[in-house]
């Protein structure tokens, strides 16, 4: 962004900072004000301060945004509490993480028909990960019960390494079809591979940062405010040296998270305190990814706005995410309304927009690429929109259910001792 974009960006960011509880608490969502501004304001069509958008540098900047955003919240996750709340996350990783992307790329093949298989494999597979960063209200939602809690932030961490290969495979197939060069192919040994020195390079460094802080903290060798620098380097280097080893990126900043969280909760008091500063970051790059997403896709999303991108988008949305939550979640015993909490909140967001650049990056603009990438844009539009607006609503339900059996509860046991 050059400085005559900065400007109006920064004010923006400034009434945000100022106004963000009050919108919130009316269904108004941080993603939903920047990609609006982005789109109104820096478009190069007619908005007054146009971003001329270099697709490989937001394509960079949106992975390091992901990465920090995966590497906080799997920081915060207590992982004991994991080990005894497992079965979700599990059942939704491997049983309905793969159906969403074979039902998704079935109704692309059928709706999105002017699209070679390759690019409907693209969509599918861009839009079968849920999102960190819209998942966040949720995540942090104390009237959410704590097991479904672990179970959005889990799948929402992991699914978007998991689904990497797929995507890489789906572009190199795409760009031989429409022969604009040959791309290396990722079979499945590549991709456990990638998967593994992921997990790897994620927990050595999340092991090597936590002691590092925790050492540093102890004997004093840090300046004040020093150690969140370094909790923020912890995340930025699990990601970015997996990358350089061709791991998977993703998986590193997620692991590397869960492990920091750990070593540093067993040996360091305040955890929080050395996460905020990585945190904060990950939350101004999320806001700047946004922006730049509504400048850039949102108008290829109108442009190409039609029945069969609408169609796919809120078919994305519900069926194709929530069968087969509902189908991997057969026998847990869950009660439907947490079924239904699980199969509705996937939204889709940072990961999907990564996907979708690196498509423009790798395939150029031609009519079929800006197509699938269209219908990309216009699914996760839908899902800020859908899921940013219910998700205030859908946490106050648990906490008024809460509030109804604790009364219930109040009622047998009858009055307080000393109260008549």
């Amino acid at each position: 962004m050059g400085i005559e974009v900065l400007a109006p960006f920064a004010v923006l960011v400034l009434a945000w900072a100022l106004l963000s509880g009050a919108l919130r608490r009316r269904e108004v969502t941080g993603p939903l004000v920047f990609v609006a501004a982005g789109a109104l304001l820096a478009n190069d069509a007619w908005g007054p301060f146009p971003v001329n958008i270099e697709t490989a540098s937001v394509h960079t900047l949106a992975e390091i945004t992901l990465a920090l955003v995966l590497f906080t919240d799997a920081a915060r996750i207590d992982l004991r509490n994991l080990r005894r709340n497992a079965t979700l996350p599990l059942r939704l990783l491997l049983v309905g993480f793969p159906l969403t992307l074979l039902l998704g790329l079935g109704a692309a093949v059928l709706i999105l028909s002017d699209l070679p298989w390759e690019l409907a494999l693209l969509v599918a597979a861009a839009l079968a990960p849920t999102d960190a960063a819209l998942s966040a209200q949720v995540i942090g939602d104390r009237r959410v019960p704590g097991r479904l809690r672990i179970a959005v932030n889990v799948e929402s961490g992991l699914n978007d390494g998991l689904v990497t290969p797929v995507v890489t495979l789906a572009v190199a197939l795409a760009a031989t079809t429409l022969g604009v060069g040959s791309l290396e192919r990722t079979g499945p040994g590549d991709a456990l591979l990638e998967l593994g020195l992921g997990v790897l390079v994620g927990g050595g460094f999340g092991l090597l940062g936590a002691w590092g802080v925790t050492a540093s903290a102890r004997r004093g060798w840090a300046e004040p405010g020093a150690l969140p620098i370094g909790t923020l380097a912890t995340g930025v280097a699990a990601f970015s040296v997996s990358l350089s080893l061709s791991g998977n990126g993703f998986v590193a900043a997620f692991v590397g998270g869960l492990v920091f969280g750990l070593v540093v909760d067993r040996e360091q008091g305040d955890e929080h305190e050395l996460t905020e500063l990585a945190e904060l970051g990950g939350e101004l790059m999320t806001l700047v990814v946004w922006f730049l997403f509504g400048a850039a896709l949102v108008p290829i999303a109108l442009e190409h706005l039609s029945p069969a991108t609408v169609g796919y988008a809120l078919l994305s949305l519900t069926v194709v995410r929530m069968l087969p939550v509902v189908l991997a979640l057969v026998g847990t015993g869950l009660p439907r309304r947490d079924v239904l909490f699980l199969g509705w909140f996937g939204p889709r967001g940072l990961a999907s927009v990564v996907f979708a650049l690196l498509a423009v990056e790798s395939l150029g603009e031609s009519e079929p690429v800006t197509s699938a990438v269209a219908t990309i844009a216009t699914t996760v539009v839908l899902s800020v929109l859908l899921h940013g607006g219910s998700a205030g609503p859908v946490a106050a339900r648990y906490g008024m259910r809460d509030d109804v059996h604790v009364r219930a509860r109040s009622s047998r046991l009858g009055p307080p001792h000393g109260r008549r």
